[in-house]
């Protein structure tokens, strides 16, 4: 291991001056002190004053001064305002935020380490863990967490492993190939979000369901993608949960349906990651059943307009709108389930942008599917 610096001490730089005073050399100083010549000639250097020599006193406030004094989201008030205020609007990840922010902002420049450091920082001085409501996954400390699971793939009928599914779809080059989740909350119990992510563009729509039934989860997939040209619905991938059991409806629609390996929901990462960042807008405790269309849609639509760096910090509707085809989209609820009123979907595309119109009134998220859809897209 290498020698330990010692930084030079005020009684260090009296005997320096007594010693420059003298007329000793820059290599008799260092002697003296026991050190390297070139530690001395560069403190003759920074910290000599501009007139009257080198003074100990002078030298040592310059020093000081010198040395750090905190992250520079901590001296700096506006940077810090600037990077605050996207986590509490959930701008986006710290990394997106660093990259981001030169692009909105010309001028202010940080790192998204810096910012996990100033945020783990407040907390480990201050004992204040509200800083970590600014994170996605709202850690108070830094480190991966151990998660559990079971799996009923042996229940589900004609289940294809994602062995099977064309190598093509791995690449994300081609639009059309979903990933299918559901994200439950724990005060509406009976209400959950069925969640489609497109692998391409990382679009995500998301539609509220009255239960965690396979029947009506089917259902609502093949209202939203049946409608779709075909090279918009090629295949979908889930994992082993029986809310999916009945995926074989969409290949009536065209749509090929695989599955992961159990226990490896990282293979559809994608619908993964949209989860956890809409955990940060929707947590646990959400009653999903209580909010009304505009303010889901309103969530939803801040998704897609996130920037991602995957995307070169572009975000889901731009590269939708820029990349994939500029379209208009007219949604309406799926089709009846059993017991749920009468609804007919209807899609059409033009050339202009993206949008999801509405359905059911507000509160009646138990009497049928409510609106989802594609988010508005900003021009």
């Amino acid at each position: 291991m290498g020698k330990r610096y010692r930084q030079l001490s005020l009684e260090d730089r009296w005997e320096i001056a007594r010693l420059c005073a003298e007329g000793a050399t820059v290599r008799q100083v260092a002697a003296t002190l026991d050190r390297p010549p070139s530690t001395i000639a560069r403190e003759l250097k920074r910290n000599r004053a501009k007139r009257g020599g080198y003074q100990a006193d002078y030298a040592e406030q310059q020093a000081r001064a010198r040395r750090w004094s905190g992250s520079r989201l901590e001296r700096d008030e506006g940077l810090r305002n600037a990077v605050l205020a996207r986590l509490v609007r959930g701008g986006g990840s710290p990394e997106q935020i660093a990259n981001r922010l030169p692009m909105e902002e010309p001028g202010l420049t940080t790192s998204h380490e810096s910012i996990y450091r100033f945020i783990y920082g407040q907390i480990a001085r201050r004992k204040d863990y509200s800083w970590r409501k600014l994170l996605r996954r709202g850690k108070w400390r830094r480190g991966r967490r151990r998660r559990g699971g079971s799996s009923s793939a042996r229940t589900i009928l004609h289940r294809r492993p994602l062995s099977e599914r064309p190598a093509s779809v791995t690449d994300r080059r081609e639009f059309g190939h979903w990933e299918a989740d559901v994200m439950q909350f724990g005060r509406s119990k009976q209400t959950s979000v069925l969640m489609l992510h497109e692998r391409h563009s990382r679009l995500l729509i998301a539609v509220r369901q009255p239960s965690m039934a396979a029947a009506p989860m089917a259902d609502a997939m093949a209202a939203i993608l049946g409608p779709l040209p075909p090279e918009f619905r090629q295949t979908v991938t889930f994992d082993n949960g029986r809310e999916f059991a009945h995926h074989y409806k969409l290949h009536d629609h065209g749509i090929e349906t695989y599955f992961c390996d159990t226990y490896s929901p990282w293979q559809k990462g994608g619908v993964e990651n949209a989860i956890e960042r809409m955990r940060w807008r929707l947590p646990r405790k959400t009653d999903v059943g209580a909010l009304s269309h505009r303010q889901f849609a309103a969530q939803l639509q801040a998704y897609n307009n996130t920037p991602r760096k995957c995307l070169g910090y572009r975000t889901p509707a731009e590269v939708l709108r820029d990349q994939v085809l500029h379209f208009e989209c007219e949604f309406t609820p799926p089709p009846a389930f059993a017991g749920m009123t009468e609804a007919t979907p209807r899609v059409q595309f033009t050339a202009t942008g993206c949008h999801a119109a509405a359905s059911l009134p507000d509160g009646e998220v138990g009497k049928g599917a409510s609106r989802a859809g594609f988010p508005p897209v900003r021009e």
